[in-house]
């Protein structure tokens, strides 16, 4: 096998950007904590279970939360390259203060995608709507940059899993994708892990093969499966030591499949 495809680093993302060079990647996606751990309860395969998922996931309060967001996001514009883009995910506990962050700091908005989930978890409290949605929002570098749309690849591409997606007709705003499936947990799962579908659909929109991507809050590595997957090149950062190896088992696993 060749030089891999992909480069991990064990740390604290606000620390590990400073030491990557200026204008190094091509795209970036991002899925902060969404600061949701607050002794709720979530049901999870018909199961009631702790919304907690460790202390990275706490909120400070709104100040400090805010500035989390302000300071991973002003790292990431400086590593990013010109012509390059970035994407968040969060829900309403976290998106708001990413959307203000990201216009404070001069990064110019493209779109906001609804991320609808068909197997949403039902709500436990029977007090509010079911929750079954993220926003991603993506932005360009600033206003006067450049950036890569795929338009054909959205427009005409094959996309079975996605029900309000129609054969030729232009990629809307709101995408109908499931939750990971469980082949993609077969090494260990993370409490927020990401469809591999999403992350592919991401890629393909704003990236071309050989693109670096970077993503500071790495979890189990699905943008990275992705980004292998379609030829792409992949950091990861992710400073919990149980996620980075799980990630590397699903990595080196899409790089024996990709015969890189």
């Amino acid at each position: 096998m060749s030089v891999k495809p992909y480069r991990l680093y064990c740390a604290d993302c606000l620390e590990q950007l400073k030491e990557i060079p200026e204008n190094t990647f091509d795209m970036i996606f991002a899925d902060p904590p969404y600061m949701l751990s607050n002794g709720g309860i979530s049901c999870q395969s018909g199961k009631v279970v702790s919304v907690n998922k460790g202390g990275w996931d706490k909120s400070q309060g709104f100040e400090k939360d805010f500035e989390f967001h302000k300071q991973w996001l002003e790292l990431c514009k400086r590593v990013l390259k010109p012509h390059g883009t970035l994407w968040v995910s969060g829900t309403y506990h976290s998106i708001y203060s990413c959307g203000f962050a990201l216009q404070l700091l001069g990064y110019h908005i493209l779109n906001d995608i609804s991320w609808f989930k068909p197997n949403a978890s039902p709500n436990m409290s029977c007090r509010y709507f079911t929750a079954s949605h993220e926003t991603l929002i993506w932005v360009r570098k600033d206003k006067d940059s450049k950036h890569i749309f795929n338009y054909e690849a959205m427009k005409n591409g094959s996309f079975p899993k996605d029900f309000l997606k129609k054969a030729d007709t232009q990629m809307r705003s709101v995408w109908a994708i499931g939750t990971p499936a469980m082949s993609e947990k077969s090494h260990g799962k993370h409490p927020t892990q990401k469809p591999i579908d999403l992350l592919e659909r991401i890629i393909l929109a704003s990236t071309n093969p050989g693109a670096l991507i970077l993503d500071p809050f790495m979890g189990s590595g699905t943008t990275g499966v992705a980004a292998i997957k379609l030829g792409r090149k992949f950091v990861g950062i992710e400073k919990e030591q149980l996620f980075i190896e799980l990630a590397e088992k699903r990595l080196y696993d899409a790089t024996i499949s990709a015969g890189e």
